[in-house]
């Protein structure tokens, strides 16, 4: 059963909304994905918040650029938590990031870094953590594998130096 519902308001914001599918398919945690615009398509808009809501979806990622009605049109229309994902466009994200982000009182968008889905994907697990303990531990190791993976980086750049470590991996 999917628990979190990714929308996006166009195929040219995939690139960067795949990048919540991957983090969630490493969780364990089932979504659906889907497009429809506020503006294009508001009518598939409506539908596609009723079927998540049928489909028992506990949280909404919402993806779009520009004007990025998106989430704020999304979150209007269910009491489910609903994570803005600004898409860099025209003025280097910016115009997404604050159409997202000044939403109206009483209705909030949970908001992350442009073109950052990899952390809405984040977001969405510790709000499902909650509720499912399996998530819950699932983010214990993903944060746990994340610091080895730091410490085992720093003890390689204090042995190797900077340059040497440049040149072996980070070409």
């Amino acid at each position: 059963m999917a628990k979190v519902g990714i929308i996006m308001g166009s195929d040219s914001d995939l690139p960067i909304l795949k990048d919540a599918a991957k983090t969630l398919e490493e969780l364990g945690i089932d979504y659906i994905m889907t497009i429809a615009s506020a503006h294009r398509t508001p009518e598939r808009v409506v539908k596609c918040i009723k079927e998540f809501e049928e489909k028992e979806v506990e949280v909404i990622i919402a993806g779009a650029g520009g004007a990025a009605h998106l989430p704020g049109v999304v979150a209007s229309l269910t009491i489910l938590p609903v994570i803005g994902v600004p898409i860099k466009s025209t003025l280097q994200g910016l115009d997404s990031l604050l159409s997202i982000v000044q939403m109206p009182s009483g209705i909030p968008v949970a908001t992350v870094a442009i073109n950052n889905a990899k952390n809405a994907a984040l977001l969405a697990a510790e709000i499902l953590g909650i509720k499912y303990d399996d998530v819950r531990e699932k983010l214990i190791e993903y944060r746990k594998k994340m610091k080895e993976s730091v410490e085992k980086k720093g003890e390689l750049l204090e042995k190797l130096g900077y340059e040497e470590y440049l040149e072996k991996y980070k070409k």
